[in-house]
Formats: structure tokens, sequence, C-alpha cells
């Protein structure tokens, strides 16, 4: 399952019910978990008891593979995240719909890999220690650089820089072209320019 290594599978049925509970949930979250997800389990646990060629990191002693069916494919992120803080291990999400999966894993943010045919879908373990695994896992599901000079936090909270000021400019553009006054329009025209700077 996803290319890891047999001794790792342990495929443990985690029921709503327990989640309604633990969290204390009014009727509409429990709506709105219960729209997205279908069905989960604890598919697998990574550690250096289960793959004895990784030595514990500093910060990570293994994490667990939690295996999400859902509903609908524009699920709610918020329910991931809700799932995240019930569980206090380090996750990694492998959403199925239908015939795709897609990963996500929590660092900073959600990070989530694009989706791909269910089939294709491997969670590589990279590293020597357990630190490295994750860091390149985060780094491959968050579409960033493990080898950058740049740590995986700081190219995480460049490219949420980056996605505001794409966001501001997109706004921008749409004033612009609705603005119907011309020193108006210029003023606009100015903002973006100096934003589209920053991009450089």
């Amino acid at each position: 399952m996803y290319g890891l290594p047999p001794n790792t599978l342990i495929n443990k049925s985690l029921f709503k019910k327990v989640v309604f509970e633990k969290f204390n949930l009014k009727a509409v979250e429990r709506d709105r978990f219960d729209a997205d997800i279908s069905r989960m389990a604890l598919a697998a646990r990574v550690s250096s008891a289960t793959v004895p060629a990784l030595t514990k990191g500093k910060e990570i002693e293994g994490f667990y593979v939690l295996e999400v069916v859902l509903k609908r494919k524009d699920y709610d992120s918020k329910n991931i995240l809700m799932l995240q803080k019930l569980i206090p291990q380090k996750l990694i999400f492998a959403l199925q719909f239908e015939e795709q999966t897609q990963f996500c894993i929590f660092h900073t943010r959600l990070q989530q890999s694009v989706w791909m045919p269910t089939d294709e879908a491997t969670i590589t373990l990279q590293g020597l220690t357990l630190d490295d695994v994750w860091n390149n896992i985060v780094a491959t599901i968050g579409g960033l650089d493990a080898q950058a000079e740049e740590s995986i936090e700081e190219q995480i909270i460049q490219r949420e820089q980056l996605e505001k000021l794409l966001r501001q400019i997109e706004s921008l553009e749409k004033q612009c072209r609705t603005e119907k006054q011309t020193r108006k329009k210029y003023e606009l025209h100015q903002q973006i320019i100096k934003l589209k700077e920053k991009l450089k």
C-alpha cells in the first residue's frame, strides 16, 4: 500500500462517532464532516520499529498514514484540519475519491498534492532519520524543494506571500477593468506595476 514496507501496515478503522464525541461537535459541524467523509482508517505506522533502517529523529519518532475515503472531491479542508487536531500524531492523509488519491500533510499549514490515480500514489521514505524522511515527504506533497538553501518552513512562508501578492494583483486588475474615472484607473495601474515589481 502506497509503496510502504509491509511491516508498516496496520489498517485500523477510525469511526466517525469517535470524532463527533471527542470534539463535541455541533449538528452543523457533524453534517459538514459527514457530507465529506465516508470512512477512515489508520493505514500504516512508519517508525524505527516498523522500518529498522530508519533512526529516530530529533523531532520525529514516527508518523501515521490516515486513509480517508471521501464522498466528494471538493471537500472542506476544515474537516482534515479537525482530524489533525483529533489525533495528536504526525499524519499523512491519503484522501481517496473513486479511483484517485490526494496526499495532504500539515506542516505550518495544510500542504496538498495533486490528485493522482490511486494505483500510482506512493509515499517514498527517503532519508536516514525520520526527521529527514518527514521533511522529504512534506516537500514532495507540498511541491517544495527539500534540497534548497531555504528551510521547508521558509519556502512555505515565501509561497504564501507570493500567493497573497498574486491575489492582490488579480483584485486590482479587476478593479482597473471596471473603473470609469481615468485618474483612478491610472492610480490602480500604478499600484499593479509596483506589486508586479515585487514578484521579480
